[in-house]
């Protein structure tokens, strides 16, 4: 069985419509994302419509969670040690995305599951318990097992860092899978990254798109941060505003 996995469009559709592009010709059996559809790109309405209209199930990511229930925003900010114009610009993207998307798509994001189990994987936005934590990069087997051992599955697929990985962990039969960010890379690259999981092998599929498309969009869509969006595209890799 061939699985395409997508996750962390952030309303890139120039990125977005590349990815679709490919995963056609890959033809998988199934798709499914992994949240992060909307917040910080040019194009939320028609990124959430798109993925609604392909009927591709899912789970919610911490940007669909913020926007469907601004607190979890809040509470996450209380814990940060991040300066605070950062999430005072977040606040802003939010508030104009959230008005951008209206009622009815902003109840589709929030029922969004955490967890999407499938028989041999199961797909996570960051872990099992948050939307918004990973572990740090230097993180043991041990403590990755430890995190993710919970969902019982061999394959664990998750997102939310942009930085694509494979990693076995040691001594368990566990794979541990990030699938990368189809609309915000950082990890220096910037194709749009996704993945592809045939049989239980996995690759990770990098597909270029028209990056200054995506930079015009940002400066005609009106919404706040795009310069910020924009910086992060120029540099593939995460900024302060």
């Amino acid at each position: 069985m061939r699985v395409a996995v997508v996750s962390d469009i952030h309303g890139n559709l120039t990125a977005f419509e590349e990815v679709l592009a490919d995963i056609r010709r890959c033809s998988p059996d199934l798709v499914l994302h992994g949240g992060d559809l909307a917040d910080g790109g040019s194009s939320p309405v028609e990124v959430v419509d798109r993925i609604q209209s392909l009927g591709w199930p899912g789970v919610m990511g911490n940007t669909d969670e913020m926007l469907a229930q601004p607190d979890s925003l809040e509470e996450f900010a209380s814990q940060s040690s991040a300066p605070p114009v950062l999430w005072d610009t977040i606040r802003q993207i939010a508030s104009a995305t959230r008005s951008r998307l209206g009622e009815e798509r902003l109840a589709w994001l929030s029922e969004l599951p955490r967890v999407k189990t499938q028989e041999d994987f199961a797909l996570v936005h960051a872990t099992p318990e948050s939307c918004w934590r990973t572990p740090p990069t230097e993180a043991t087997d041990a403590e990755l097992e430890t995190l993710y051992g919970s969902l019982c599955q061999p394959i664990i697929i998750f997102g939310h860092t942009h930085r694509p990985f494979i990693r076995l962990l040691a001594g368990r039969p566990r794979l541990l899978i990030n699938t990368g960010s189809v609309g915000l890379s950082y990890d220096g690259d910037p194709r749009a990254s996704y993945l592809i999981l045939e049989d239980g092998v996995p690759s990770i599929r990098r597909v270029e798109y028209n990056v200054e498309k995506e930079l015009k969009a940002l400066t005609f869509c009106g919404l706040p941060g795009a310069e910020w969006t924009a910086k992060m595209l120029r540099m593939s890799s995460p900024q302060m505003p």
